[in-house]
Formats: C-alpha cells, structure tokens, sequence
C-alpha cells in the first residue's frame, strides 16, 4: 500500500516562513505529478500548486511569488517553502501524489493526512 506522511507545519507569525515536507512510501513502480492542496474552515479545498515527474510547477494566484514547489525523485519527497505568510493561508495543508503501484497498475491519486499551517500574531 502506499503512504504519504506531511511534515512541516505548525504556528507562525504573519511575515514568516514554513517548510512542508511530504514522503511517499510502500508500493511505488512510477511517481508522476505531486501536489499540494490546502482546506480553510468552512471552505473548499483548494490547489496550491502541483510539480509534475520532471520538475515543472504550477501556482495558484494567491501564492505566486510567495511559495515554491520542489521534488526530490530519489526520496520520493515533494516540498512547499511557504515565505511571507499571511493570515489568509491558515489551512489544512494536504499532500497528494499521482502514483502507479505496480507495472500493470495505472496511476491513482493519494492523499497525506493533512498538517495544520496556521498563521497568526
């Protein structure tokens, strides 16, 4: 089976910065895009931005210049630098990844747990 474990988030002062870390484990023949979503209270989820197998991102508007996306191939690891944070980026932050589990097996999405960024004074 696989996994995707999020590390990273926690509390942080408008202004600040935040790593998020997400590790896919298990049964993983081919990785293709990865990406991270976020979910407010009483909102929809949310694309934040997505890095596809050969290191291409894309952004939602709101966080154009202000967060990164980064993968590491050899660890299976997909990273969201989050800098000059805003009050409005409080969210659950959710990591997901497009992943074929065998050779015969087609690619399916999965999802981390979650990890909570909140962004406060």
């Amino acid at each position: 089976q696989v996994q995707l474990v999020e590390s990273g988030g926690g509390l942080v002062q408008p202004g600040g910065s935040l790593r998020l870390s997400c590790a896919a484990s298990g049964s993983i023949f081919r990785l293709y895009a990865m990406g991270w979503y976020r979910q407010a209270p009483g909102k929809q989820r949310e694309l934040v931005a997505t890095i596809t197998n050969s290191g291409i991102p894309t952004y939602v508007d709101s966080v154009k210049g202000r967060f990164t996306i980064s993968r590491a191939n050899d660890k299976n690891t997909v990273y969201l630098q989050m800098n000059s944070l805003k009050p409005e980026d409080t969210a659950v932050y959710y990591c997901n990844a497009n992943i074929a589990p065998t050779i015969v097996v087609g690619p399916s999405a999965f999802w981390g747990q979650g990890t909570q960024v909140t962004v406060s004074s």
